[in-house]
């Protein structure tokens, strides 16, 4: 609830387990003759049958429907209020977006209906690869990922490809403790040494610090730009310059290119290649599972290995190529996950140049507007300007008791989801905060306010803080306890 406004809802109530509702011998369905029908004219051999299911719950309709609409209610998404979380850019989906991806004609073509019938699909992930690629600086860029960290995994796989082509067997990739987690775990995959760089006392990487960690077996620097300090990477061209002297690559983590878009680009800094995180910067849905996009833009170096099909046009006609003898191969079936793809074409083809650039700048004015607000009230452990998120601590807190993990409970209270909390992991304390452009000027100054309000409640009651949060479904749960002993088998008879 805005402003620290302490609006309780009296209707709100706690769900059970559905197996806790459940009540022997009800249920919510009927087949008519369905006592009459016999084993033999269901045809199902004996051996599959049993007499009972086990751990079913037994439940009428009614139970079950407000069941499942009672915890939907609890869901929080952007669609019902601001996501501060910093790296995970959770900006709000135009509904043009889904109007477009719901169109008949795109939803109901198959993905095995013959290029000649396709003609326009192909010609929209054409499109589609010519926008980003113009966007980021690079020579192509391959749409078939179906997230960031399957998009970092097909960018290392082309490195690799790339030195054994040349017969160069270099496997170690560094990588700056100021990265995304995901990084390292993408390098390993491809049976890559991850080598963790120090970033400076800015907060951001020296080139000088990254020359002594440079040898003949390194394959890649793999960066963050902005970093998830939310600080730009001012030295990256010259690290560019350093990494191909000797022989080596620059790839770019492109979760934060959100905060580049339509201002700089990547590619002209000397990025050989990036992942796209079509969710983060691009407005299609994120998380819940799937599907997703990240696609990957490499610079000419890496042309040779994108993955097939490639999608060439010829004249007027478009076509899936499959003839490249470097490829990496297939990333995923068909090409990409289309209904993603067509909601990021959209998005750029309804803003257009202009609107995605202004759309950069008020991502990185909310976040340095949340910042001075807060300058003060919490600690701030890197001075100047921010880019698209910034980053606070419990310092000032943390003398009172109080801790990131209390701050972030009390600003449920505040009907506000928590931002970010002890990532990235150089920061002790950290909050993470990343409004994106999707947040006025009033919904900004809500949780400010509402960030305020827990600060001065610390100190005049920190055991308040401590106690939160008290105004939902249920209570503080103790996550390290259930992480290190989960319940797997349900007690409930």
């Amino acid at each position: 609830m805005g402003q620290g406004t302490d609006r309780r809802v009296g209707i709100g109530r706690e769900e059970p387990l559905l197996l806790e509702r459940s009540k022997k011998g009800r249920k919510g369905y009927s087949v008519a003759g369905a006592d009459s029908v016999s084993d033999r004219d269901i045809r199902i051999p004996a051996g599959l049958l049993r007499d009972a299911v086990p751990g079913i719950p037994e439940a009428d309709e009614v139970t079950v429907v407000r069941h499942f609409t009672r915890l939907s209610q609890w869901n929080y998404g952007v669609d019902t209020g601001m996501y501060p979380l910093g790296s995970c850019t959770m900006k709000y989906n135009p509904k043009v977006n889904e109007a477009a991806a719901r169109h008949p004609i795109m939803d109901s073509l198959h993905p095995y209906t013959p290029e000649s019938m396709a003609q326009g699909a192909l010609a929209l992930v054409w499109r589609l690869e010519r926008a980003l690629a113009e966007l980021s600086g690079f020579e192509r860029v391959t749409l078939q990922p179906a997230a960031g960290a399957h998009g970092e995994l097909c960018g290392i796989m082309m490195v690799r490809a790339h030195f054994s082509a040349r017969g160069e067997r270099r496997r170690k990739v560094l990588i700056p403790d100021t990265a995304h987690g995901t990084n390292p775990a993408s390098s390993a995959l491809v049976g890559c040494e991850v080598v963790q760089v120090k970033s400076g006392s800015a907060g951001i990487v020296e080139a000088g610090t990254l020359e002594q960690a440079v040898d003949g077996d390194t394959a890649a620097f793999m960066m963050t730009n902005p970093n998830t300090l939310g600080l730009f990477e001012s030295e990256m061209p010259k690290i560019a310059g350093l990494l191909h002297d000797k022989g080596a690559l620059l790839y770019c983590d492109g979760a934060n290119f959100n905060s580049l878009m339509g201002i700089a680009r990547p590619g002209d800094m000397g990025v050989d290649v990036m992942q796209f995180n079509l969710h983060k910067t691009f407005s299609t849905p994120h998380g819940g599972g799937g599907p997703g996009a990240g696609p990957v833009g490499v610079s000419k170096t890496l042309e040779p290995y994108l993955p097939v099909p490639v999608i060439e046009k010829v004249g007027d006609t478009f076509r899936a190529s499959t003839s490249r003898p470097l490829s990496i191969g297939r990333m995923k079936a068909f090409y990409g996950n289309f209904g993603v793809l067509l909601r990021a074409f959209t998005y750029i083809a309804e803003l257009g140049a202009p609107g995605l650039k202004k759309a950069t700048g008020c991502a990185v004015l909310n976040a340095n507007y949340v910042l001075e607000r807060l300058r003060g009230d919490y600690h701030v452990p890197y001075a100047g300007r921010c880019m698209h998120e910034c980053v606070l601590t419990d310092k000032n807190q943390s003398v009172f008791g109080v801790t990131t993990l209390d701050i972030a409970k009390r600003l449920m209270d505040h009907g506000f989801h928590p931002p970010t909390i002890y990532f990235p992991l150089v920061v002790h304390g950290a909050l993470m905060i990343e409004p994106t452009e999707s947040e006025s000027l009033e919904s900004l100054d809500e949780f400010v306010e509402a960030m305020k309000a827990i600060a001065a409640e610390t100190r005049s009651d920190p055991g308040a803080v401590k106690a939160a949060p008290t105004l939902t479904p249920v209570a503080r749960m103790d996550e390290i306890g259930a992480a290190r002993n989960p319940c797997l088998v349900s007690t409930v008879k």
